[in-house]
């Protein structure tokens, strides 16, 4: 089965991260977002995706020039213009050549939802849209699907108020669609799978939707993306798989190659040529590869990635530094502050909350 990936946002909830690099290209434990979603796919008996690309398109060619990833074959489509969820679903399915019931996913949704089940369930009910549902608490930043007994979706509400909400299912960003479902999409121009496709189809009776409760997190936001970092070292999603790691005790998992001269306290992680220096603490942490964390500096509940230089002295709590970033001596950088890639925090800075750009 063939599923079609949508990678094309600009991940602005996550800026400056994303200024020079899509989000679905940041790292998860030291792995690449889109290659976590490639893996559960896989899992599920995906052996081609395609790419929706759209910002940043050179990053996925570059990274993965043998148009295979996860052990899942991969076609880039490239949209001429920002062409909105069915339009980037139509086009690149189009380009795929797609012609048999397929799959479609958010690449910055990371999600444990029993794939094999909601396609069975859409053969069953011989459906030509299923939509994959999740409960939430607040469902108003969310597009919340009621259903009717049999799974036939009855209306399809964009972010409504919480207290007007018909259910609290909300649309999960995964689909299964039959090729003729693209030709509902007009060609060219934007077009909303959400707000435009998805209503009419109801309208006709042919969009099923199934709930599933388990794990399902979108990862748009700094908070949202350290989660999803500390919910593989934490175990609640898991295996980490990343082959190379090793349980050195007390919850702290690492690389060969690193120096761990000052405390380490888990659940952590540290990549290949991290340094910790003596004096330094590290507590609930992922570190990219070559990190290093200098005499006296702590930092804590953050994720550090490739390259990143904390200085003596500094703090760092509840961040996200990005690749080759530097904190300087006694600088102190508060949840949750974000820090672009070669973004520099001077010696003695207060950044607390803050978004600093490279």
């Amino acid at each position: 089965m063939k599923a079609v990936v949508l990678v094309g946002g600009e991940g602005t909830r996550l800026r400056p991260l994303t200024l020079s690099a899509p989000k679905q290209m940041l790292p998860i434990v030291g792995v690449p977002m889109i290659e976590r979603v490639l893996v559960k796919l896989a899992s599920h008996g995906i052996d081609q995706a395609v790419l929706s690309l759209g910002y940043l398109p050179d990053a996925f060619v570059e990274a993965y020039p043998e148009n295979r990833a996860a052990g899942v074959e991969l076609t880039y489509a490239v949209e001429p213009e920002p062409l909105d969820t069915a339009g980037a679903v139509r086009f690149a399915a189009t380009f795929a050549g797609i012609d048999e019931t397929f799959v479609v996913v958010n690449g910055d949704v990371l999600t444990d939802l029993d794939l094999s089940g909601l396609v069975a369930f859409h053969r069953e009910r011989e459906a030509e849209g299923t939509i994959a549902l999740h409960p939430v608490d607040d469902p108003s930043a969310f597009g919340v699907v009621p259903t009717d007994p049999e799974g036939r979706v009855t209306a399809f509400v964009e972010k409504p108020p919480r207290d007007e909400a018909p259910t609290n299912q909300i649309n999960a960003g995964t689909y299964v669609l039959e090729s003729s479902v693209l030709d509902h999409i007009p060609e060219g121009g934007r077009v909303s799978i959400e707000r435009e496709i998805f209503p009419a189809m109801v309208r006709d009776g042919r969009l099923f939707a199934r709930s599933d409760d388990g794990y399902w997190l979108d990862t748009g936001t700094p908070s949202a993306y350290l989660q999803a970092n500390f919910d593989y070292v934490n175990g609640r999603r898991g295996p980490v798989v990343t082959p190379s790691l090793t349980d050195r005790g007390r919850g702290v998992l690492a690389e060969d190659g690193q120096r761990a001269e000052g405390e380490v306290v888990g659940p952590s992680v540290l990549l290949a040529g991290c340094v910790i220096e003596a004096g330094a603490r590290v507590e609930r942490c992922v570190l990219g590869r070559g990190c290093v964390v200098a005499p006296g500096a702590a930092v804590s509940d953050s994720v550090l990635m490739d390259g990143c230089h904390v200085a003596a002295d500094a703090k760092v709590a509840g961040s996200v530094m990005g690749p080759r970033s530097i904190v300087g001596q006694r600088a102190d950088v508060r949840p949750v502050s974000v820090l672009g890639a070669d973004a520099v925090v001077s010696s003695g800075t207060l950044v607390d909350g803050e978004r600093v750009s490279g």
